[in-house]
């Protein structure tokens, strides 16, 4: 599967951002995704997954309430709109294939978008 991550850019606090990662090469749209992020000088650490086959979704503590996760597979796309957006929010967001809140579980990844909130 070959993902492509689109949808970054500079953003001031308070505002919003869809980031968009969009995937070919399957004939399934049946896997789970998700998304990471790595800040400067951080690790890379989960965001959000969906899993259409057992309807769930997970976010990461810190971006709960203000992230949402969705998929349309007849766009072959997966969508993560932020909202109220935070300076600690900068990062370069990686989406890629698998379930679950450590990165060793996914496997697929895209090339990343950046994203940055100014305060």
């Amino acid at each position: 599967v070959q993902l492509q991550a689109s949808g970054g850019g500079v953003v001031q606090a308070g505002g919003s951002l869809r980031l968009s990662c969009a995937f070919s090469g399957s004939t399934s749209s049946t896997f789970a995704m998700g998304w990471f992020r790595r800040a400067p000088g951080k690790d890379r650490e989960f965001v959000a997954c969906i899993n259409r086959l057992i309807g769930s979704t997970l976010y990461a503590d810190s971006v709960k309430g203000r992230f949402a996760i969705s998929r349309d597979n007849a766009k072959k796309t997966v969508y993560l709109q932020m909202n109220n957006l935070k300076p600690e929010d900068t990062a370069v967001y990686y989406c890629a294939v698998g379930w679950g809140t450590v990165s060793s579980q996914y496997n697929s990844w895209g090339q990343g978008t950046l994203v940055t909130v100014s305060s």
